[in-house]
């Protein structure tokens, strides 16, 4: 990336004013390039003049000047400005910008993809929805947040699996397999109360006239305790299999989904609690077993085993964790609801306890999804009065506009879903604007074959010369940097962004220049430049989970 080019250059300079003494052998800092927001300051700024100021008892000005003097030529820095307090601006040659095409012609939808995490394992578990009924809206956010994350963390050389952690043990199992159980014996004209506690929604009707066509009263005669047993399990199995299907529309398909109950089957509990104890982090209270938070700056400690001997929900996430580490992975990924925000300290507490780097662990809060229709919003589901599911968001407006507007924001703000503007084709529409760019290269890539322009030959970059096609290009250009970005900030918000930008600029330049000409020459530049951005475009999108269509 060329602003890895430029930290090199600056290093380089830095080094031989030290060499030549016009600095002081001082310790060079973290060189900080950032693109400037308005153009005429040029394509790339850093500050490092101002840090060095001080260390050095110059002028930042003067610093500047030190740097700027040592620099040297370079083909891909057309000039050096200093600017304001002490500012270095570069302004990058076009020669720069015809390399780029050059990169995107050689390495199609793999230009920006880097060996950077080569030989990292990374596990992002993400969803872990329980297995009692539909997934709403907000799994869905964490759905295609979890899997764009994966995708960009394989963009960037980790590898990368991704996993579901299956919530099903405990009481909110016994409670699903007694409601079922309930509805189904309604169902067959027994007046029996339903549980308090039973969940209401219609999804459990569902379940249980689906039971009730293929079993008729089978299970009339059996014990209460065996009918929920067994509705328990065929129950669950069918709600698991609906949400493998419903993250299918979503394009999400997991490497890996690990059953909360095995770690009880297996004694993983018992077994993480006991190595705890060894290390001197667990004791026995008031009939509970507690785990020593505190001994990691947490304000209190926590329960593990109640005092009526049931394990709590933490007691198995810290088996589950122990688990995960012990598979090897170098960071774990976890993206919890923001309702989860106040367990992260005892989670990270817990991983040291097991003796790994708090760092090691990674968690992810996400803040909630409003649904709107035209601006109002939608309280409920039209079909069942009860809430809207992600199956019927998927199926009203599709996995695209589903996949990006839940990408648009950062994770750690609420985001705003309009389904109206989800739907429209328009260009109000980010997701059709977007897709729409690249379904017109597409069109334009035809036109071109039908007119004979050959792109397999060498193409003269240097035809392109007016603004609008280098800032396209510049805009391509970005690509790596954006990716490189999400990767390290586990931000996705900007890609939706870039993928706009990419579009607005491509739309900018087709409307300013015209691409096929008597010019021969230029029509093939012009038409090079039309194809490396339908490569980037679809790479993006790839990214994101989001079709590329040829039409539209």
């Amino acid at each position: 990336m060329i602003n890895e080019r430029l930290d090199e250059l600056i290093r380089k300079a830095l080094l031989q004013a030290q060499r030549e003494e016009r600095l002081p052998a001082v310790e060079i800092p973290q060189i900080v390039l950032e693109r400037p927001r308005e153009k005429a300051h040029g394509d790339w700024a850093t500050n490092i003049a101002m840090v060095l100021a001080g260390q050095a008892k110059m002028l930042p000005r003067a610093v500047a000047q030190v740097i700027s003097d040592a620099l040297g030529d370079d083909k891909y820095i057309d000039k050096v400005e200093i600017a304001g307090p002490g500012f270095i601006n570069f302004y990058l040659s076009n020669e720069w910008l015809y390399e780029v095409l050059h990169e995107i012609e050689g390495k199609g939808e793999e230009f920006g993809h880097s060996t950077a995490g080569q030989g990292e394992r990374v596990q992002v578990e993400f969803v872990s929805a329980n297995p009692v009924g539909p997934m709403h809206i907000g799994h869905g956010r964490w759905a295609a947040v979890g899997d764009t994350l994966a995708n960009v963390l394989t963009a960037r050389g980790y590898d990368v699996e991704r996993e579901f952690y299956i919530n099903d043990f405990g009481n909110q199992m016994n409670i699903f397999g007694k409601s079922v159980a309930t509805r189904y014996v309604q169902l067959l004209g027994r007046d029996i109360p339903f549980p308090e506690e039973g969940y209401q929604g219609e999804y459990i009707r569902d379940i249980a006239r689906e039971i009730s066509a293929a079993e008729g009263d089978a299970y009339m005669d059996v014990a209460e305790s065996e009918r929920e047993s067994l509705f328990l399990e065929r129950s669950y199995k069918q709600v698991l299999e609906h949400l493998k299907e419903t993250l299918e529309k979503m394009g999400v398909v997991f490497d890996s989904w690990f059953s909360e109950r095995e770690l009880h089957a297996t004694s993983a509990v018992d077994k993480a609690i006991a190595g705890l104890r060894e290390s001197g982090y667990v004791y026995e209270e008031d009939g509970a077993v507690w785990f020593k938070a505190t001994a990691f700056g947490e304000e209190k400690d926590r329960v593990l085993i109640r005092a009526n001997g049931e394990p709590t929900y933490f007691a198995a996430d810290i088996a589950y964790h122990k688990n995960k580490l012990e598979r090897g992975f170098d960071r774990l990924i976890n993206i919890w609801g923001a309702d989860h925000h106040g367990y992260i300290g005892r989670m990270k507490a817990a991983v040291q306890a097991l003796g790994y780097p708090a760092d090691k662990l990674e968690i992810i809060i996400g803040q909630l999804v409003n649904l709107l229709r035209h601006g109002e919003p939608v309280r409920m589901s039209k079909r069942t009065g009860e809430m809207v599911t992600l199956d019927e968001l998927l199926e009203e407006v599709g996995r695209d506009a589903v996949r990006f507007f839940f990408l648009m924001r950062s994770t750690d703000s609420p985001l705003d879903f309009d389904i109206e503007l989800a739907k429209e084709q328009s260009n109000e529409n980010p997701v059709y604007y977007v897709q729409y760019a690249h379904a017109r290269i597409s069109s334009i890539v035809r036109f071109a074959e039908a007119e004979d322009i050959d792109l397999s030959g060498d193409i003269d970059y240097r035809r392109l010369e007016t603004e609008p096609e280098l800032d396209l290009i510049r805009k391509l250009a970005e690509w790596p940097e954006v990716l490189e970005r999400a990767a390290r900030q586990r931000a996705l918000h900007p890609l939706t962004a870039y993928a706009q930008e990419l579009a607005a600029a491509f739309h900018f330049f087709y409307t300013k220049c015209r691409v096929v000409t008597e010019d021969k020459e230029l029509s093939t530049a012009r038409m090079a430049l039309c194809d490396a951005t339908r490569t980037v475009l679809r790479g993006v999108l790839t990214v994101l989970g989001v079709a590329a269509p040829e039409r539209m």
